[in-house]
């Protein structure tokens, strides 16, 4: 997103929970390697050699489940609130992104209210709605959508101020 000389309000990187970092990654393969490993050759000595590599199929599924796991949580989204405009940037997990630019006077935060697990939050400006943090908690959802407002208020009180 540009920089400005103007006050950043809110200006904040919105990333998905990690599951598992790198190491614990590793941690779990090596663990599923060895016990896929032990259990193939104790079902090797017993003359079910078919077994090990249905062991190796399922370590390799183990693997990807988790490879693909990581790539989606590669997805940001970047949110700068300042006198004049709201930016966000949402950054898929394959690199396409998207930029929005508005007005911050014009713009809107909408938490659905009651709060559930499906509750969205979305920024709205005339007809247009934009629902961000889909991967957030409900309880960082909620504090989100205030500091959103809040900053969108100090920026209005700019505006009005000067």
């Amino acid at each position: 997103m540009p920089d400005t000389d103007e006050i950043i309000y809110f200006d904040a990187v919105l990333t998905p929970n990690r599951s598992l970092s790198e190491r614990g990654f590793a941690i779990v393969m090596g663990i599923v390697g060895l016990v896929s490993f032990v259990t193939g050759m104790a079902f090797l000595s017993m003359g079910a050699v078919p077994v090990i590599g249905f062991f190796g199929l399922d370590a390799l599924a183990i693997w990807l489940a988790f490879r693909w796991s990581f790539r989606k949580q590669s997805e940001r989204t970047f949110i700068r609130v300042t006198a004049s405009h709201l930016d966000m940037l949402h950054r898929k997990a394959n690199g396409e992104e998207k930029r929005v630019s508005v007005p911050a006077g014009f713009a809107r935060v909408e938490l659905e209210e009651p709060l559930r697990p499906d509750s969205w939050l979305r920024i709205e400006h005339g007809r247009t709605a934009w629902i961000i943090g889909r991967f957030l908690t409900v309880p960082e959802r909620k504090s989100l959508a205030e500091a959103l407002k809040s900053a969108l208020y100090r920026a209005k009180l700019e505006r009005h101020t000067s």
